[in-house]
């Protein structure tokens, strides 16, 4: 079941957090930013991963950190291996394919629960009404609760239905 709600992610009781990314991404801006400076490690681990299989887009790396933490990189947007490259934008072909294996990692993992934001929409520079009904066709089948974090409120945790205890 998918749930749009609204707060901060970074406060989300899910078993696990999605989000957008590029190949080597600085994760500067964002959401991708915040995760930085919240796991460190995951920032880290994530470019030893980049560098060691360059992820094609549609590709999915999961992390796991300190307290349970997991933190699904989704790559969506196209990714430089030149040094100082920028991420590149997103595209509805990498984002469907992303979410793909987002769901089988999820069934895969036997997450209880799962929390994504607007994906794609911010650096990715995609439209929120195009990526919407991906993440509906695609993880709408999920049995577990979904909680797209569709509004953000820095701060307020969002309530999250059905989420398992």
């Amino acid at each position: 079941m998918i749930y749009q709600v609204e707060g901060d992610i970074l406060l989300s009781d899910a078993a696990a957090i999605a989000h957008g990314v590029a190949a080597n991404d600085p994760m500067d801006q964002g959401l991708a930013l915040a995760l930085h400076q919240q796991y460190p490690a995951m920032h880290k681990d994530f470019h030893h991963w980049c560098h060691q299989r360059h992820p094609k887009p549609g590709q999915v790396w999961v992390w796991g950190g300190v307290g349970g933490a997991r933190i699904v990189n989704l790559i969506t947007q196209e990714g430089g291996y030149d040094h100082g490259s920028r991420p590149g934008k997103a595209t509805e072909s990498n984002v469907r394919h992303a979410l793909r294996g987002l769901k089988k990692l999820v069934e895969k993992e036997g997450f209880t629960s799962l929390a994504l934001p607007r994906l794609a929409t911010g650096v990715g520079s995609l439209a929120w009404d195009d990526v919407s009904p991906m993440i509906e066709h695609e993880l709408g089948g999920l049995a577990v609760p979904v909680y797209v974090y569709s509004t953000y409120h820095s701060g307020k945790k969002a309530n999250e239905p059905d989420l398992p205890r």
